[in-house]
């Protein structure tokens, strides 16, 4: 029986749009696609996520791989990212939803440390039954550790959680911790009747 709902939060709670962020601070295609290869898609940005950097430290780490030309837009791009990351649509209703049925809320997120700024402007965390911050652990989705830590942390059984995230291989991990799961896709009816399936 599923007791527990636990949530990744970019693009099931929050939208982490890079596209947004680029159209926002540069002015050309060039400097979007040098921006986004080595900021958006580079190492560092993994190595915030597990903790072995800050978001402050991105911009100075990534830098020399871009021409000086673009540092201005670099600079906003790695400062400045989180402007993106706004609620979608639904996602504090269904928060809600799952709250004030009784189920225990949590979420489970590869974020850097960034995530305690942002992040409470959409639901305070002691909205959650608890929060789990890849970056705190030193680890990262999809290893199973992560999920099994996040257990052990809260004292949860696997077989009574149901995590949801957009991305299969995270899924894929925490099934082999012995969690339900679902892939998120967009439409929380379709987590919702998951949930109420059980």
């Amino acid at each position: 029986m599923i007791r527990n709902i636990v949530l990744d939060m970019g693009n099931v709670l929050l939208d982490f749009n890079p596209e947004f962020v680029l159209d926002a601070f540069c002015s050309f295609d060039e400097e979007k696609d040098v921006i986004r290869k080595e900021l958006f898609e580079g190492p560092e940005w993994a190595l915030g996520d597990r903790g072995d950097i800050k978001d402050k430290d991105r911009f100075d780490l990534v830098k020399d791989r871009v021409p000086e030309k673009y540092h201005e837009a670099l600079r906003n791009c790695a400062d400045r990212w989180d402007i993106c990351m706004e609620p979608l649509t639904g996602a504090r209703e269904f928060c809600e939803y799952v709250k004030s049925h009784g189920y225990g809320i949590y979420v489970l997120s590869n974020a850097s440390d960034l995530f305690y700024t942002y992040f409470p402007r959409f639901l305070p965390l002691d909205f959650f039954n608890g929060v789990f911050v890849s970056s705190d652990y030193l680890m990262l989705k999809p290893d199973v550790k992560i999920y099994e830590t996040f257990l052990e942390k809260y004292g949860l059984k696997a077989e009574e959680c149901l995590f949801v995230d957009d991305r299969e291989d995270n899924t894929e991990g925490a099934r082999k911790a012995g969690m339900n799961t679902f892939r998120f896709e967009g439409n929380y009816e379709d987590v919702i009747k998951r949930i109420t399936e059980n």
